[in-house]
């Protein structure tokens, strides 16, 4: 094991980089190379080999792979937490349906049409019962639905929503929407040359009007 230090020897050719910098490097690599070939395919060797380091350098950053799949999902939780944060700063009134709805899905499909690789990352990881996949759901996946589900349920309460169970309402909202995002990135699939937020609305509009009251004499 080297010893911890500020600059790294780097690869003939490669730029010097600081401690951090490097660190953020090996992420960035980390998720391109497990998106491209999943974990099974991808060696420290070649990772290490990518980032213009040797292994012993790799380790210095990154002890044990557990370390390594722990900073990716800390690194992917984060961003997705900036996100989603800036999406529900944007409606101001918590029974803005349409408002909070519109903001949600267009972070949904954002997510998946930005960065692909993060969701083929997390495929690799779901398909190869890797422990990233766990990770993820634990730290991100669980809490975001738990946040849509309790909105759900505050609304029917409300009144404003139909008596469906809650957890179901917030799979209804989300999977569409995440199922188009995902026939783009992994399927390549030509999405409709259309703003993502008028395709967004329309997702919208489909889902409100069906769990909404319906008028007496509605079937």
């Amino acid at each position: 094991m080297l010893a911890d230090a500020n600059f790294e020897t780097p690869v003939a050719g490669k730029q010097r980089l600081r401690s951090g910098e490097r660190r953020a490097a090996i992420l960035r690599t980390a998720v391109e190379l497990f998106a491209q070939r999943g974990f099974r395919g991808t060696t420290t060797r070649e990772l290490a080999s990518a980032v213009g380091v040797s292994e012993p350098v790799l380790y210095q950053h990154f002890a044990t792979k557990r370390e390594l799949y722990t900073a990716i999902v800390d690194h992917m939780v984060a961003e997705a937490s900036k996100t989603f944060d800036l999406s529900v700063r944007k409606v101001d009134d918590e029974q803005d349906d349409v408002g909070l709805l519109q903001s949600l899905g267009e972070m949904i499909l954002g997510w998946y049409l930005d960065d692909p690789a993060q969701i083929r990352l997390l495929l690799f990881s779901g398909l190869e019962g890797h422990e990233l996949a766990e990770l993820w759901h634990e730290r991100a996946t669980t809490q975001f639905k738990a946040f849509v589900a309790s909105y759900m349920e505050r609304r029917i309460k409300d009144g404003a929503f139909r008596g469906f169970d809650p957890q179901t309402l917030a799979f209804a909202f989300v999977g569409p929407i995440a199922h188009y995002g995902l026939v783009s990135t992994v399927f390549r699939c030509p999405l409709p040359d259309r703003p993502r937020n008028e395709i967004v609305r329309e997702f919208v509009d489909l889902f409100l009007n069906g769990i909404r009251p319906r008028a007496e004499g509605d079937l």
